[in-house]
């Protein structure tokens, strides 16, 4: 099967979408199948041979982030050539309603669409004026997937009608072992990926925790891994513990497997927005012993705290305690990290990217995807 994927987001800016989209498609390729995917990103992005860039983006705060997007001219005509040329079977967009390449795919293609929705946010003011956009490329959709329970609610209660369920999906395989990186294998490392400079993320909440655990715990370091200001970090911390915070910035995909077996905690302390978290099932898929906010996203994803511990979100005392309980329980440790490793066999892309090429087989016709040229 030829297949046509589209991402909205830089792709060469990390995340969770961007992600998806690599794992699916090289799963995808694995099976077989021809896979292209068109996608934003820099003028000096190394991109996979099967990725084609539309150009640079343009960075939009979008639901407690900074979401870079691809929207114009330009952008459309370099992707009715890549229709044109591609020849799909079946056309897979993502995040069709942000205002990026997926949303000018679906104007400009006719034929199968498979759209799979990512984020979980309410009715805003902005869904109100997008309604008549919303409706025109709904009316164009063959089918939906959400990655999440919450990705369905904001899809069935914001825009109407519903989706099948199939999870993001991790490639096990790649985290399940790597060498701890060099001077971080002793003492008690607590660990965190993510954007440093994304509030929901909730670094701050972390950092506070952890002085409050440094000044009793003196073999306690905090390691981080991620893109953002340092001198602001660390301006969250008082002055004495600064030697004992390891600042990575961004990481080579190799560097943040050896991250996750550096911890003896990787903590999540998102503070909402999340509708999987994919970060957690990376985690789980290296054995971490996860200790992460309480949000719904992350409790269904840890069943119920089965693989991994829950703290109060945005609490940071309660942080700190259930940290301090899981450092002083290496019993307790390995116990979650057999189970994480356990639970995080359904999210395996051996599974997921099967349920993904059913919804394809479903849709599938023999004209396939073409250029709309009434668009």
């Amino acid at each position: 099967m030829r297949i046509g994927i589209v991402c909205p987001y830089m792709w060469d800016v990390p995340g969770g979408v961007q992600v998806h989209i690599r794992d699916l498609a090289e799963a995808l390729m694995d099976d077989g199948h021809q896979v292209q995917v068109i996608a934003p990103a820099g003028d000096d992005a190394a991109l996979p041979p099967y990725v084609t860039s539309v150009g640079r983006a343009v960075p939009v705060p979008f639901n407690g982030s900074v979401a870079r997007l691809s929207f114009g001219f330009l952008s459309a005509g370099r992707v009715r050539r890549w229709l044109r040329e591609g020849r799909f079977d079946v056309l897979h967009v993502h995040e069709p309603f942000i205002p990026s390449v997926g949303l000018l795919a679906c104007w400009v293609a006719r034929g199968p669409i498979v759209a799979t929705f990512h984020a979980s946010y309410g009715r805003s003011r902005a869904f109100s004026v997008a309604s008549p956009v919303i409706t025109s490329v709904l009316e164009k959709i063959t089918a939906r997937i959400a990655v999440s329970d919450a990705a369905r609610k904001t899809l069935v209660e914001f825009i109407g009608g519903d989706a099948v369920l199939i999870p993001n999906g991790v490639t096990v395989g790649r985290y399940s072992h790597a060498e701890p990186l060099p001077g971080w294998d002793d003492g008690e490392v607590i660990g965190f990926l993510g954007r440093m400079d994304e509030s929901r993320k909730g670094l701050p909440v972390l950092l506070e925790a952890f002085s409050l655990l440094a000044a009793e715990r003196p073999r306690l370091r905090l390691l981080i891994a991620g893109p953002g200001d340092a001198d602001e970090v660390l301006g969250r911390v008082p002055a004495r513990f600064h030697d004992r915070i390891g600042l990575l910035g961004m990481v080579s995909e190799e560097d943040k497997v050896r991250a996750y077996h550096s911890v003896d905690v990787f903590c999540a302390p998102n503070l909402g927005g999340e509708s999987f978290g994919i970060v957690l099932t990376e985690a789980m898929s290296a054995g971490a012993a996860i200790l992460a906010s309480d949000i719904p996203a992350f409790r269904k994803v840890l069943g119920d705290g089965e693989a991994g511990a829950l703290f109060a979100t945005g609490d940071a005392a309660s942080l700190a305690r259930e940290a301090a309980a899981l450092l002083d329980d290496p019993g307790r440790r390995a116990d979650l990290s057999e189970e994480a490793r356990r639970a995080v066999r359904k999210y395996d892309w051996s599974t997921v990217a099967r349920d993904v090429l059913r919804v394809y087989e479903t849709v599938a016709t023999p004209a396939g995807v073409e250029e709309d040229e009434e668009s």
